[in-house]
């Protein structure tokens, strides 16, 4: 315990809120911190923010430029998509490392997802890889002939007879 002889302390607003003794002071601030943080641990929802105004409406602008950095750190302002941020070279790239299934999964995601995975260059690669070729050259206006060629090849494959095809993974489409 500290020795409180020698001058009085000095306090405001409080006998236990001392002003001329750091120590003390230090550690009657961190006793509330933490009593402060039990309360608040109890509260309902509604409370807690009735009391976050409260108190965001007694700092300083620069202490508000605090919390809006501490929350800016902590909580997304936004969800953000990947694919409408990187170039769509590299968005493709990820997406070249995804399944026929997953791709097919990604159309569902938004408008622009689904434009970028039945993109041909997608799907040209997922075909070219097993040597499934088209023996055309679309025009640059035709879109998605890959992914109509390779469901197509899937097809054929599990309509082939004996069944055994029908397990294979690229009949899980």
């Amino acid at each position: 315990m500290l020795n409180m002889d020698g001058p009085k302390l000095q306090t405001k607003m409080s006998t236990w809120t001392p002003l001329n003794h750091q120590l003390m002071n230090d550690k009657v601030f961190e006793e509330r911190r933490a009593l402060l943080g039990k309360w608040f641990d109890k509260w309902t929802d509604g409370q807690r923010r009735r009391i976050l105004v409260d108190l965001l409406e007694r700092c300083s602008p620069s202490q508000q430029k605090f919390c809006a950095k501490q929350l800016q750190d902590r909580v997304p302002t936004e969800a953000l998509d990947f694919t409408t941020r990187l170039p769509r070279v590299l968005s493709l790239y990820i997406f070249s490392f995804l399944d026929p299934r997953s791709l097919c999964r990604c159309a569902q995601v938004s408008w622009y997802w689904k434009y970028l995975s039945e993109l041909d260059q997608l799907w040209m690669l997922k075909c070219l890889r097993f040597g499934w070729y088209i023996n055309f050259s679309p025009t640059p206006f035709e879109q998605g002939i890959w992914k109509k060629h390779y469901i197509e090849m899937v097809k054929e494959l599990v309509s082939l007879p004996g069944g055994k095809e029908k397990t294979h993974p690229l009949c899980l489409l």
